[in-house]
């Protein structure tokens, strides 16, 4: 008898019921990611994820937005107030549950816009920057907490029919 086992990716977390986020995935975790039953990948990273990652979000018909070409082709670039708004229209539209949000590490780009989702919400920014931190490890870009902290949530489209926890 065989055992499966269940790995998630790199920097993997749960930021509400159905939402998720993480860095770029390898086979290990494609048995965890299948186990989510993901309707929807938002790709953060400006370079498309490896092409096995391709196949199996292609094999499991799940629907893919690169938002990572809007910006700069520089990874180390802070993330556009233009990428953030795309990101947050698809994370804010229920039927596109159960969805990942990832990048290539799961730390950056994903914090920025998890972040300005919980400045949404309403978090403090000091919960904010906790969680941030907590991803990033001892990689912080101070430019990420900046443009957080600036973000106008006053730009984001919210849709009458929402997610529960907004």
């Amino acid at each position: 008898m065989s055992s499966q086992h269940f790995i998630p990716p790199l920097n993997y977390g749960m930021i509400e019921e159905d939402l998720y986020r993480s860095g770029q995935p390898n086979e290990l975790n494609f048995p965890f990611l299948e186990k989510l039953g993901l309707k929807t990948v938002v790709w953060l990273a400006p370079e498309e994820p490896n092409q096995r990652f391709l196949n199996f979000i292609d094999d499991q018909d799940i629907e893919w937005y690169h938002l990572g070409v809007i910006s700069s082709a520089n990874a180390l670039d802070p993330i556009t107030e233009e990428v953030v708004l795309e990101a947050l229209e698809h994370i804010l539209n229920p039927r596109n549950y159960p969805m990942i949000v990832m990048c290539d590490l799961g730390r950056h780009r994903t914090g920025t816009i998890v972040g300005c989702l919980r400045k949404l919400q309403k978090w403090n920014l000091t919960s904010i920057f906790e969680e941030y931190r907590r991803y990033a490890g001892p990689k912080v870009r101070v430019l990420n907490e900046q443009f957080i902290e600036l973000f106008d949530t006053d730009l984001v489209r919210v849709p009458v029919n929402r997610p529960k926890w907004l």
